[in-house]
């Protein structure tokens, strides 16, 4: 119980409230998992859940989609062409797809130097792509590396130009990750909704947009839920993770996920959320059961 006295400050007050609350939406998982009790439960079908392959990758992708199918939900994020025969035959689907490249987020569209490289593997996997019935392809802008910001959008322009054509031809949208720079990705030019988003009022194609990855967005910026009520048109998919340290999304972090979860819903989004933590429960797995239920609001 919270006891309110003159010397109780409202601040004070305040933070008290919301740990509890907190901690009351999510103890129950919380223990469930420690205790490795955590059954699959029925979800309630607002949100599309997924997960980062890279984030279990001491699973086999044959066991991660059995996984997957077990706590209740069909969706891998994060995988290239090799991935999917194998995801194919477990009936999972791929709710972001990598190039059979590198990949590497450093060197990406706001550099002319990589344009031919990054053109030629985004036609190769395309096609392939819409053949399978998959819909997201990742992007980066790279580093900035000296470059302001008006000269990296014009050239991620130039680029996106070259490549949208065939994308709209098959159906699949190119979506550019919103990643902080001020501790994990130093350097990077997309880390600021507000510059995703005037890229993609710029390219005018509804086959490109932005993934918002809500761990980067809260260290780089802060002010969550108001940025995907006002940016949410530019957005196709989510990716979570705890704060600080992209761990599990639980009484432990900063951020209340239910409430950025009801936010999404209510912009009538219909693509995917992606779990994108790195679990530290003895069973991992329990993490992630953990995190859907959180999120299945």
């Amino acid at each position: 119980m919270i006891e309110l006295n003159e010397k109780t400050s409202r601040r004070k007050l305040i933070k008290q409230l919301t740990a509890s609350s907190i901690a009351l939406a999510v103890a129950p998982f919380i223990a469930a998992a420690k205790n490795n009790k955590i059954s699959a439960f029925a979800l309630k079908g607002n949100i599309n859940h997924s997960v980062s392959r890279w984030t279990f990758s001491y699973l086999s992708l044959d066991e991660l989609c059995i996984a997957v199918k077990e706590i209740g939900f069909n969706a891998i994020d994060l995988t290239g062409p090799k991935d999917w025969p194998i995801m194919q035959k477990h009936g999972i689907h791929s709710s972001m797809c990598y190039t059979s490249g590198d990949n590497n987020l450093n060197k990406g569209l706001n550099n002319p130097i990589y344009h031919q490289k990054l053109i030629d593997e985004y036609a190769e996997v395309i096609p392939v792509m819409a053949k399978a019935g998959y819909k997201n392809l990742i992007c980066f802008t790279g580093k900035r590396e000296g470059m302001d910001d008006e000269t990296g959008m014009k050239n991620c322009m130039t680029a996106l130009q070259k490549i949208l054509p065939l994308a709209e031809k098959n159906g699949v949208t190119m979506v550019m990750e919103l990643l902080n720079s001020k501790i994990d990705h130093k350097d990077y030019m997309c880390d600021h909704v507000e510059w995703g988003a005037e890229l993609c009022k710029r390219v005018g194609s509804e086959n490109f947009k932005l993934l918002f990855d809500i761990y980067h967005m809260q260290i780089q910026e802060g002010d969550i839920i108001r940025n995907i009520r006002e940016y949410h048109q530019y957005i196709a998919h989510y990716h979570t993770g705890g704060i600080p340290g992209r761990h599990e999304i639980n009484d432990t972090q900063e951020l209340h996920y239910p409430a950025v979860m009801r936010a999404i819903v209510e912009t009538g989004y219909k693509g995917y959320v992606a779990q994108e933590f790195v679990p530290t429960y003895k069973n991992k797995l329990d993490s992630l059961k953990e995190a859907i239920s959180v999120c299945d609001v």
